[in-house]
């Protein structure tokens, strides 16, 4: 039987620290909230006490007793992104978790592709909200609303897409650049000695995340596959009919096209092209994140491996991370870090 069954975890509170100590409930709580009036060495047996007894305050009673419920956003894009709509439920499970701890999340839906609209939408929720995580465009427009939105008190943290030149608190999401290279790295080996033209299919150039997987991607094929010829990068928009429209065009075009690297969504659009050319087998396509779709046609063979990125995870990390930064709680990078995941017909869960 294990130790530890059977026993029950007892909280240390104010009067132990106080009782171990020496002093009153009332100078323990000066110490803590750091308000003047003790001496310097009652407050270092404060603090000793508390780090003894490893004391670590209710926040959330904290938050009830001052009547106190953080706000916070979560701006995403609209349209018909596979993924987005995958994170926008897994934003409204983190949403029913977070409430009992009294934080109030809501979403946000803009054309994140527009950096004026999206900017727009940032600065009507300045004095709404406590803290946003948003899907962000690398625009300039952008950049500017976050740093007001700082300025102004509320925290913010990028979601996805990056925009690091920004007063942003927190980026959350994968390496991107690091994706690229990984997808680079797993197109040239599913090719082998076959020599030919790459295509890419991004959203925008102007999202960090997309324009990071590009540049890794090129990096990586042009030092480790120089035989491949990576062609200029075409933008979808994340829409499955501009990107198969781009798909059939590549292949008209390139009729030596060996692969297909699409950095962001649109994949239901690629996927259609390949299958209705009857290039599904010959061309290989390296696409992002395990959609429902992307599944099915992971094990069917259309798509030879998905780059993931844990949405559950995403939504989880920005809501703890804005509220470590509204209350001061100390932040776990490691349980905060998203790992990328590859996914090949043999491992897909």
């Amino acid at each position: 039987m294990s130790p530890l069954k059977g026993t029950r975890m007892v909280r240390t509170t104010l009067e132990d620290v106080a009782r171990q100590a020496g002093v009153s409930l009332a100078t323990v709580d000066r110490v803590l909230n750091r308000r003047p009036g003790v001496h310097a060495q009652t407050a270092e047996r404060v603090q000793a006490a508390v780090n003894q007894l490893k004391y670590r305050p209710d926040r959330l009673a904290a938050r009830l007793a001052r009547g106190r419920v953080h706000r916070f956003s979560f701006v995403l894009p609209t349209g018909e992104n596979a993924f987005m709509q995958l994170l926008e439920k897994e934003v409204l499970a983190a949403a029913e978790r977070f409430a009992e701890e009294r934080v109030h999340i809501s979403i946000t839906h803009v054309d994140v592709f527009d950096g004026e609209v999206l900017a727009a939408a940032l600065e009507k929720l300045k004095g709404t909200v406590d803290g946003i995580a948003v899907v962000a465009l690398d625009h300039p427009s952008v950049r500017e609303a976050i740093n007001e939105l700082t300025a102004s008190g509320v925290t913010v943290v990028t979601l996805v897409s990056d925009v690091p030149r920004a007063t942003r608190a927190h980026y959350v999401g994968v390496d991107n650049s690091a994706a690229g290279r990984t997808a680079a790295s797993l197109l040239g080996r599913f090719l082998g000695p076959r020599r030919g033209k790459v295509g890419l299919i991004a959203g925008s150039v102007a999202l960090r995340d997309h324009i990071e997987r590009q540049l890794g991607f090129e990096q990586v094929m042009s030092r480790d596959f120089p035989e491949l010829m990576v062609l200029p990068v075409r933008e979808g928009r994340d829409e499955d009919d501009r990107a198969g429209a781009l798909c059939r065009a590549l292949i008209a075009e390139n009729p030596d096209l060996v692969g297909i690297y699409n950095i962001g969504a649109g994949t239901a659009g690629v996927v259609a092209a390949l299958e209705d050319l009857g290039r599904a087998r010959d061309i290989v396509l390296i696409a992002h994140d395990l959609t429902p779709f992307n599944r099915r046609h992971l094990i069917r063979g259309t798509i030879d491996v998905i780059i993931n990125q844990d949405a559950g995870h995403e939504a989880r990390s920005a809501a703890r991370l804005l509220l470590a930064e509204r209350e001061g709680i100390p932040i776990h990078e490691g349980q905060e870090r998203i790992r990328i995941d590859i996914f090949v017909r043999e491992n897909v869960p």
